[in-house]
């Protein structure tokens, strides 16, 4: 008999992807076979996002495609849209089961109980229970693992559905990450990333700090490279980044989220820090890693922001250090702050600003790149091969690439940095 094959599909963050990874290697553990999402597969499984409302659009045409791909698949539907929107997922042809943020960790058992049901019944279930931490590792990619180290927010920022599809903010153990961190390693992948909802509010209810737990995996020496995801401005503090400036391990780069470059619409975001507050952090960062990579994430056409507020945020951003940014139209949110306000932006000028915003970070980027031009890196090569070249990064996350060689795959290689394309990527 062969082996039921069920093929997964991920949307939004790295907390979401390092879940789904987990959740795979179930299924592996029973014999299932994992195969392309673009193929025929007994069951589908969609990892859902609902930062946006193109994401939301994604996870609803994923769903329509696996049905379409087979209908008489069973497609479950997993993560934060199913948590939100569950009445609205059970309406889509096709669907056999919802399951939200903790119970799809119960995906094999609920999709095994499904066996045994006629498939017509359309078994859906979600449980609602947002207060336990249940850790997770991506595995599959060669090179990287990505770590939960923590899950939910207490932040609610005006614009943000993630407290309630999510919950309340708790963390790992430090110990329980050390033993993970372990796992990683034997597994061969010379480069972890530490993620999580917000991570810098990582122990919080343990007793324990995200300082804390960097010094103790700093004393791991079997573990090469780790990296840190996003990091709000106001829990990343002098002590963090003089750590950084000092590690072995801890790469030089940082995900700082900004929003807004204006202090009247970071007021109305519900945001905990001031752009003077954020420049500090920039300028703390650049004094002791000069060379370090500074990303950030900004909104634009947030209710209400005005012409002269959207020339403070452009000015700000061409003020400070950073290396770029990520750029994201607002999207509103049912059953959040920002829902309610009035005075929204239309769809032309969010365009107009975005573009703005855009144009400015390619000019950081290049600028970023022109100063590494010249210098020495480390690079750890990936496992891709496309046009026969593969790429890997920076410890500082500069994109590198080489005519594709197997013998590199989850290397480091010392390179010179001499010259790089109008896709930001050096050629070595």
């Amino acid at each position: 008999m062969n082996p039921k094959t069920i093929a997964f599909h991920h949307f939004g963050c790295k907390v979401n992807f390092s879940e789904a990874s987990s959740i795979s290697r179930d299924f592996k553990k029973k014999d299932y076979e994992l195969i392309d999402f673009h193929e025929k597969a007994d069951i589908y499984v969609i990892s859902t996002c609902v930062v946006t409302t193109v994401a939301e659009k994604k996870c609803r045409a994923a769903i329509r495609q696996a049905h379409k791909l087979n209908p008489e698949a069973k497609i479950a539907v997993i993560g934060c849209f199913s948590e939100l929107h569950k009445e609205e997922i059970a309406r889509i042809e096709g669907v056999s089961l919802i399951l939200g943020n903790t119970s799809k960790f119960d995906l094999l058992e609920q999709i095994e109980h499904l066996e045994t049901k006629e498939f017509r019944e359309s078994y859906h279930s979600v449980v609602t229970d947002l207060s336990s931490f249940i850790p997770s590792y991506s595995s599959g990619d060669r090179t990287r693992s990505f770590l939960k180290i923590q899950d939910g927010c207490d932040y609610y920022c005006a614009y943000c559905t993630i407290p309630l599809a999510r919950g309340h903010s708790r963390s790992d153990t430090i110990e329980n990450v050390i033993r993970n961190t372990r796992e990683i390693i034997s597994a061969g992948y010379n480069e972890i990333v530490l993620t999580g909802v917000n991570i810098g509010d990582f122990g919080r209810e343990n007793k324990e700090s995200f300082y804390g737990l960097i010094n103790e995996l700093e004393k791991m020496d079997s573990l090469q490279r780790i990296r840190i995801s996003s990091i709000e401005p106001d829990l990343l503090s002098d002590d963090i980044i003089n750590f950084f400036a000092g590690s072995k391990r801890f790469m030089p780069h940082f995900h700082i989220p900004l929003q807004s470059g204006c202090d009247r619409i970071l007021g109305v975001m519900k945001r905990k820090y001031k752009t003077a507050f954020y420049a500090s952090r920039v300028k703390k960062i650049r004094e002791v890693l000069p060379d370090a990579c500074i990303a950030t994430d900004v909104i634009v056409g947030f209710p209400g922001e005005t012409e002269d507020d959207f020339g403070e945020t452009v000015s700000f951003l061409e003020s400070v250090d950073i290396s770029y940014m990520h750029v994201f139209t607002y999207s509103k949110r049912e059953n959040t702050l920002a829902a309610k306000l009035n005075d929204p932006v239309s769809d032309l000028l969010k365009k107009k600003r975005s573009e703005k915003l855009h144009k400015i970070s390619n000019e950081k980027k290049k600028a970023f790149y022109l100063k590494n031009l010249g210098h020495i890196a480390r690079v750890l090569f990936e496992s891709d091969n496309s046009n026969g070249f593969m790429h890997g990064f920076t410890e500082n996350y500069i994109k590198v690439k080489t005519p594709f060689n197997p013998r590199l795959i989850n290397k480091v290689k010392m390179v010179r940095l001499e010259n790089f394309n109008e896709d930001f990527t050096f050629l070595v």
